[in-house]
């Protein structure tokens, strides 16, 4: 046995190393091209990829679940103010914007009340989704039962005058149950809609029940049994789900100032117009047209008011639901347990309290659309196996109510409400959905109105080790791309 020649061994090593650099050479230009290819595609990317329907889905319960509070119809100001020391004579009260559902007073706001004839705009809002639905037309021409006769409501009931045999449309039961307060109308629409007044009172004990309004129950609807109850809060978190949802019943019914029933085409078939005397009890065949002037006492007389509605019954005093919009701005008041020994004295109180409660809103506040900067941003992301994301606002309010804190006008409020968008210097490597990644700070002057997160919209994995070597050289040699 003899030994490899020597200069044979220098050989075969020469070719191995050489062999060996060669491949160090073509994994070195593989990776420095596969590196510029991901820098140009990196450098190209500007829109996240959409997400899907159940993406959005997941992305919308996480962060009703990490912020509940911003998810709610009612919520704090996002900024402190010092408490108003209103002269409010009504027990309990709160006032809101209704843009956003900001609460900017409130007096015993969760007594529980009765809520008498506010008990109608429940009745309202059922109708209006039935509406809405395709289930009725305002113009259908509805039947009245002996149930909804004026002759056969309670004692002292407030009344639209509905008789035996006459002609009514569901637009015109709904105004006598706005303007007139109208306990027949109530009944009328019950019968007509769901066939019995417990079918009706179920279905508005089930929209309470579905909006979260723990302390809001029903026995019939009209609103003159004691036994139908609300709070101030839970009565303004409706109203103002009411308004959004059915902004048109507002100028249909809500803001007409009079209503006049019965007109000749509501009549019976062989009546005809004439007077009639009321004083020893309301007949079945009503003949007589009566006018009545909308209950709200503000309506046509405070600025902007165009609804809502009031209630009394002994047990909870005089209640008012009241809303206004000035320069955009609108606003709703509900003010419960008013005092008053006579009619006269409770519609004084709910004038005094309605028009402090909105000039004052309306002399402190404005509302400002944000909706230009509240949306999601795009963002790269590096060493994760997708090139970028969005980051999106936790929660989207659209309009934010602005303080009367810099000079007297609300000109030179607005004018100055500033916005800064920060985001995470942090870009690397994977990221779990809702991680929040900035924020927008709203301020105005030396007021931080409101800080809104901005969370990662979709979760993001590691990315493999080539991508994310080639992501750090990319990173270092060339953030002007980012």
């Amino acid at each position: 046995m003899c030994d490899m020649p020597i200069n044979k061994i220098t050989f075969n090593r020469r070719i191995r190393i050489k062999v060996f650099l060669v491949l160090i050479c073509l994994l070195f230009s593989f990776f420095c091209v596969f590196t510029g290819i991901r820098a140009v595609q990196l450098k190209k990317y500007d829109t996240a990829s959409p997400l899907t329907l159940r993406e959005k889905q997941e992305l919308a319960f996480l962060l009703k679940g990490l912020y509940p509070q911003q998810y709610e119809t009612l919520k704090p100001l996002p900024y402190d103010i010092s408490f108003p020391g209103l002269d409010v004579y009504a027990e309990s009260a709160i006032l809101i914007d209704v843009a956003n559902g900001n609460i900017l007073y409130q007096k015993n706001a969760d007594e529980i009340i009765p809520p008498a004839s506010m008990t109608k705009l429940f009745a309202m809002y059922v109708v209006d989704e039935e509406v809405s639905a395709g289930n009725f037309s305002y113009d259908a021409v509805i039947p009245l039962p002996p149930e909804c006769w004026a002759c056969n409501m309670p004692p002292h009931s407030s009344l639209m005058f509905l008789g035996e045999g006459q002609h009514v449309t569901l637009e015109e039961l709904l105004l006598g149950l706005s303007i007139c307060s109208g306990n027949d109308a109530a009944y009328a629409i019950a019968y007509a809609l769901f066939g019995s007044m417990d079918a009706f009172v179920l279905k508005m004990n089930e929209v309470a029940e579905e909006l979260g309004l723990m302390h809001t129950h029903f026995v019939e609807s009209s609103g003159y049994s004691e036994k139908n109850t609300t709070t101030p809060r839970e009565m303004a978190e409706f109203c103002c789900i009411y308004l959004r949802q059915h902004p048109q019943s507002l100028q249909k019914f809500h803001s007409v100032q009079s209503f006049t029933y019965p007109k000749e085409h509501n009549l019976a078939k062989g009546d005809f117009i004439s007077a009639q005397d009321f004083s020893n009890g309301i007949p079945s065949r009503i003949t007589m047209p009566v006018t009545q002037r909308n209950t709200n006492p503000l309506l046509g007389v405070l600025d902007g008011v165009d609804g809502l509605k009031t209630g009394y019954i002994d047990e909870s005093g005089y209640n008012l639901s009241l809303t206004a919009k000035r320069n955009g701005t609108r606003y709703l008041s509900i003010t419960m347990k008013g005092p008053g020994a006579t009619t006269a004295e409770g519609q004084n109180g709910r004038i005094h309290d309605g028009t402090l409660l909105m000039n004052w809103a309306f002399s402190k506040f404005a509302d400002y659309n944000i909706s230009h900067v509240v949306h999601p941003y795009f963002v790269k992301r590096f060493g994760a196996d997708q090139m970028g994301m969005n980051i999106v606002p936790a929660y989207t309010p659209e309009v934010l109510t602005v303080p009367f804190v810099l000079g007297n006008s609300l000109e030179e409020n607005l004018v100055n409400v500033k916005y800064r968008i920060i985001i995470d210097e942090n870009k690397w490597g994977k990221i779990e959905k809702g991680t929040i990644c900035g924020k927008i700070i709203i301020s105005l002057g030396d007021y931080t109105l409101q800080e809104i997160p901005l969370v990662a919209d979709r979760k993001l994995h590691k990315a493999s080790f080539l991508v994310a070597l080639a992501d750090k050289v990319i990173f270092f040699f060339a953030k002007i791309i980012v």
